[in-house]
């Protein structure tokens, strides 16, 4: 149990929290979530704009005409909601054993013989 408490729990955490398929999915979330704010803003503008002037305000230039960000807004953050990472289905099942930290220690093998300390229980 010593070894859960030094390495296994930062391991799982770091497992996860490091994880390249999370960090490309956050990643785009991100850019589509601000592509999708810059196209609802500049529309919602343009609303103000064309009432406080009494004038239609041409947006036929617009970078964002006709453009639909929500609908990949909406797939990004799916596919951010359905992610399913490899490493977690491994420490589930080890968590799941009654052997868990051996099972943990051969998923994170070096911190596993980073340290010999075991409690006796």
């Amino acid at each position: 149990m010593l070894w859960m408490q030094h390495h296994g729990i930062i391991n799982i955490a770091n497992s996860i929290l490091n994880s390249i398929d999370l960090d490309q999915t956050v990643a785009n979330l991100m850019v589509t979530a601000r592509s999708d704010g810059y196209t609802q803003g500049y529309a919602k503008c343009t609303q103000h704009f064309s009432n406080a002037l009494r004038v239609d305000w041409d947006t036929s230039r617009s970078a964002t005409r006709r453009v639909d960000t929500g609908v990949a807004q909406a797939a990004t953050k799916a596919e951010y909601n359905n992610l399913l990472l490899p490493v977690m289905d491994l420490e589930t099942t080890a968590l799941q054993s009654e052997e868990f930290v051996n099972q943990l220690k051969e998923i994170f093998p070096d911190e596993a013989d980073a340290s010999d300390e075991e409690d006796p229980e």
